[in-house]
């Protein structure tokens, strides 16, 4: 007998044979058929879900998975905080070295910020901007500008003006001594009158002097209080302008190719502010030139014969010695270039002069490497009566049979 629903009703009889209500059966039917149109009615409500498939598992199982791994990682920082973490070969872990087995974040590995629009690369935000990740260009195009050369002035002279290069330092920079554009002919003046006595420490610059005399300063030679301010700050030396004249011998100012010349003190020396201080005054020769730098005699005079040669007679003998190699090597020099005109002038006599026994010669002589041809002498007769003849250049002797 085959599978009947639980909701039959069976009635078996005397013979043993089941037998089914046909009344409850239909009553069973109906009633099962109203609570399926509820349950469906009620769930129509309800947006349908669809079945899970096993790419949806996978991705859940991934995410509960890397939860899992942050809350672990999470709790070990958090224990680890006050140890120091080290790599396997006993390197402490810094922003350099990364400890394996812990995940980086994605700014610690990033080369390069996002930019705002994917259309165009080039766009980068500020933080990108300033922190200089876009690409560099090379060393030698760092300072390449590009010209409109259609726009440009063309000055046939292969330079550009001040208009087509903008971006010239040199070109735009503000001229010194020139007035400004901002102030008047008389506030340009009271400026210019202002600066040149702070500079030469005069009228309202000038340091005050004290009733109390304990910061006074004195000159060196005569005691006078009327100091000049600028070669006290300069040279460090305290003298008044009297004495100065008074003793040219000592407060007399030297060019820096004196210095060099007459106390042989190099370059170095003299471009050492510590060692020799200097006073820089504007060229007389040419207003662009560099400035002269004028030395302290005293000073130069003192380290010259006290610090670098000893004294006077050890620097005039050096100075002697100096002056000796130099004419010896102006006149070698001169021998030489001598020597190379004879060569290209006389050549015949330099060979002559060479070659010879010393004596020199004159145009027309045989050179004694050439071939020698005898010129002999008369025929005379020798002790023995034999009748010889020598040459007159080398007097080799031949004897001479007369038939």
């Amino acid at each position: 007998m085959g599978y009947l629903p639980s909701f039959w009703e069976r009635n078996i009889g005397n013979n043993g044979k089941t037998k089914y209500s046909p009344t409850i059966f239909q009553y069973k039917i109906e009633s099962r058929l109203s609570a399926n149109s509820g349950r469906q009615a009620k769930d129509s409500s309800r947006p349908s879900i669809s079945p899970l498939t096993n790419l949806t598992t996978q991705e859940e199982n991934r995410l509960k998975a890397k939860a899992l791994r942050e809350r672990s990682l999470a709790l070990e920082r958090a224990s680890a905080e006050n140890s120091t973490v080290r790599t396997p070969s006993g390197f402490i872990a810094t922003s350099d070295i990364s400890i394996a087995g812990q995940k980086r974040s994605h700014s610690s590995i990033s080369t390069a910020a996002v930019p705002a629009t994917s259309r165009d690369a080039r766009q980068s935000t500020k933080d990108a901007r300033a922190d200089d990740t876009m690409p560099q260009a090379a060393r030698k195009f760092r300072k390449y500008v590009d010209h409109d050369f259609s726009k440009m002035t063309d000055t046939k002279g292969g330079f550009l003006n001040a208009e087509d290069d903008p971006w010239n330092k040199a070109l735009h920079a503000p001229k010194e001594g020139e007035k400004p554009a901002h102030m008047t002919l008389k506030e340009w003046e009271r400026h210019q009158l202002l600066k040149g006595l702070r500079n030469r420490k005069e009228g309202p610059f000038e340091p005050g002097l004290s009733v109390l005399g304990k910061g006074n300063m004195k000159c060196r030679e005569c005691g006078s209080l009327e100091i000049d301010f600028v070669w006290e700050e300069v040279f460090k030396c305290k003298v008044c302008n009297g004495c100065k004249e008074k003793f040219p011998e000592k407060y007399s100012l030297l060019t820096k190719t004196e210095a060099k010349e007459d106390y042989l003190i190099t370059d170095p020396e003299l471009k050492d502010g510590e060692l020799l201080p200097h006073l820089n005054k504007p060229n007389p020769h040419k207003s662009h030139w560099h400035d002269m730098m004028l030395f302290l005699r005293y000073q130069v005079e003192e380290y010259a014969f006290n610090t670098k040669w000893g004294s006077a007679e050890a620097l005039d003998a050096e100075f002697e010695k100096r002056e000796t190699e130099k004419k010896k090597r102006k006149e070698e020099k001169f021998k030489s270039k001598l020597k190379d005109l004879k060569k290209k002038t006389r050549t015949e006599a330099y060979r002559r002069s060479l070659k010879g026994d010393g004596k020199g010669g004159k145009f027309g002589d045989a050179i004694s490497n050439g071939k020698h041809e005898h010129e002999w002498g008369q025929t005379v007769e020798n002790e023995d009566g034999i009748s010889v003849k020598s040459c007159v250049e080398c007097g080799m002797e031949v004897e001479e049979l007369e038939f």
